[in-house]
């Protein structure tokens, strides 16, 4: 069989050993194992490096305990907004979203922009017009809804109110209540690139607010001539 590779990750961001229990560790794993099983399996039946990527981080958008899909986080109007982006290394052609509202799998309409829209990147109403017209499943704002994440506003929100009235840093903010992102990566064997990913962007952030995921050469890129990039961080 010809040289195949699958890469994966599940956002940046400092997970304290203090708030991982045994139980927390092992579901984290179990995600990030599902996700690599099922992208991994597509590459070995001889399957694209687009469908790879795109298969495994639609799994980890199914999954709440990853920042993208299912588990994003809430915005300050306490709403939840999506980005994602899949890049081909072969032809160079690219998909992205942002700030999606009811996609249940942003990087599925990532790739059905890429492949039918005639354009490069979709936001917001037109882009999910444009999910409702191809068949792309839109759900309602609460099947995005998560406690961890939820707490989690509620907490900055409240750590933001101490410093405003004074009183200092109430709670400790780390990375992880903050930001993530999914991605993945990969060569099939044709000898094809291919890079996708998403993310429900940063706990707190304005609506609107678009981060590095869906910009293309910045948070997604895929090359056959040199590599293939799905970026995690402060976009």
């Amino acid at each position: 069989m010809k040289k195949i590779g699958l890469a994966i990750h599940g956002g940046a961001g400092t997970i304290e050993r203090t708030n991982m229990t045994p139980e927390r560790e092992h579901e984290f794993r179990a995600g990030l194992e599902g996700a690599l099983t099922t992208g991994y399996e597509i590459l070995k039946r001889g399957g694209s490096s687009l469908d790879a990527t795109e298969a495994a981080v639609r799994t980890l958008e199914d999954d709440p305990h990853f920042n993208a899909g299912k588990g994003s986080v809430f915005t300050s109007a306490g709403t939840n907004e999506m980005d994602a982006a899949i890049m081909d290394g072969k032809t160079l052609a690219a998909g992205a979203v942002a700030s999606l509202k009811h996609i249940k799998s942003p990087i599925d309409l990532a790739r059905l922009v890429m492949e039918k829209s005639g354009h490069v990147m979709m936001d917001s109403e037109g882009a999910e017009a444009f999910a409702k017209e191809n068949g792309i499943e839109l759900v309602d704002q609460k099947y995005f809804f998560t406690q961890d994440r939820w707490d989690a506003l509620q907490k900055i929100k409240a750590a933001e109110k101490s410093r405003t009235s004074g009183v200092g840093k109430a709670f400790l903010i780390t990375d992880q209540d903050r930001h993530g992102t999914v991605g993945a990566v990969a060569l099939d064997q044709d000898g094809n690139l291919a890079a996708a990913t998403s993310t429900g962007g940063t706990t707190n952030k304005r609506p609107g607010r678009v981060g590095d995921t869906p910009v293309i050469g910045a948070g997604t890129y895929a090359n056959n001539a040199t590599c293939a990039v799905s970026a995690t961080g402060d976009g």
